[in-house]
């Protein structure tokens, strides 16, 4: 199962508290205040791993605690501090803090920690208060809490490329042809109800990734279809293709379905319109006279918007765009562009 949010709520060890304690020993009369401090609570860490992909276990566990700190002893000693309780997330996962909105964590590379929760700090013992006009103090202090949280965790995959399109365009056909992935491929729209990565090679040892987003329609944005419930993966890719059917069997004027495209994405995210993308012609393994191709390549030479005509089902022109995408990934990992987090 997919799961790309999850809502949880944390909660750092407490410090331990100090005590008050006083040295007794034979021949030692006046041994004065040895009462320790107490040990400091435990953090929540959340660290990235790409060994999952869901937040799928944080929907079945949503409440975490660390442990809390001991409290201190005679002798002057310390309490034992609490152990940090780690939690692992999916690279790509954003941490919110669920009522203030703020952002307490992006992680975008495997292995990435962050403090979630701080523990509360141990509390003073009495030795801590002695001085030469109060040398025996009964003060001592408690720990403190730790930090409590309720917090709302977000997936956005991350991918150098994301497949965007109207259902049936053709993406689940074409990331199976290009990659192993093996998403689910039917004649009916909407086959695609969750995110798909595949690992496209080219070149020589060289490498990217593709994220098949489930098909979008118009108004998706207003949450129309699968509305934007996957929208948000789109968001990490740094380059576009936008899949458009020009079979005979479409139903739509293929350059009406391109801006109806650029218009949901950019109804979304303001930024989408203006990330680096190709258009790509899909099924010209089964055009009529072939007027629908033609049609849009006309349109993308007038607003010098690159075009490439493919058939992921007889691989016909599958290796110029392979190459055409890898280069493109190239560059922009050169020299990468701003993208919406």
């Amino acid at each position: 199962m997919f799961v790309d949010e999850a809502h949880i709520t944390v909660r750092a060890g407490r410090g331990g508290n100090g005590i008050c304690s006083f040295r007794r020993e034979m021949f030692v009369p006046r041994g004065g205040p040895d009462g320790g401090d107490g040990g400091h609570g435990g953090d929540i860490i959340m660290t990235a791993s790409h060994r999952l992909t869901t937040l799928l276990d944080l929907r079945y566990q949503n409440h975490y605690e660390a442990q809390d700190g001991r409290a201190g002893g005679g002798s002057n000693c310390t309490g034992r501090s609490g152990e940090d309780l780690s939690i692992l997330v999916p690279v790509g996962t954003i941490v919110y803090d669920d009522e203030t909105k703020e952002v307490l964590a992006d992680f975008v590379e495997d292995g990435q920690a962050a403090v979630i929760a701080k523990g509360g700090r141990g509390g003073k013992g009495n030795s801590n208060f002695a001085t030469s006009v109060n040398r025996v103090p009964t003060k001592c202090t408690p720990g403190t809490p730790g930090e409590e949280r309720a917090l709302r965790l977000e997936l956005k995959l991350l991918a150098d490329v994301g497949l965007v399109g109207f259902p049936n365009a053709g993406k689940s056909t074409l990331i199976a042809a290009i990659s192993a992935a093996r998403p689910k491929i039917a004649e009916y729209p909407f086959t695609t109800l969750i995110p798909n990565l595949g690992v496209v090679r080219w070149g020589s040892h060289r490498s990217f990734v593709v994220a098949d987003i489930p098909g979008l329609i118009e108004g998706a944005h207003e949450g129309k279809g699968l509305g934007v419930q996957f929208l948000r993966h789109i968001q990490r890719t740094a380059f576009l293709l936008h899949l458009i059917d020009v079979s005979e069997w479409a139903t739509e004027d293929p350059v009406t379905g391109f801006e109806t495209l650029q218009r949901e994405l950019g109804a979304y995210d303001s930024t989408l319109p203006h990330r680096p993308f190709a258009v790509v012609a899909t099924k010209i393994d089964v055009i009529d006279a072939g007027e629908r191709l033609t049609e849009l390549q006309t349109y993308c030479r007038q607003k010098n918007y690159p075009c490439l005509a493919i058939s992921a089902a007889t691989n016909e022109g599958l290796s110029d765009l392979i190459t055409y995408v890898g280069k493109q990934v190239d560059l922009l990992r050169k020299a990468p562009c701003e993208t919406s987090s």
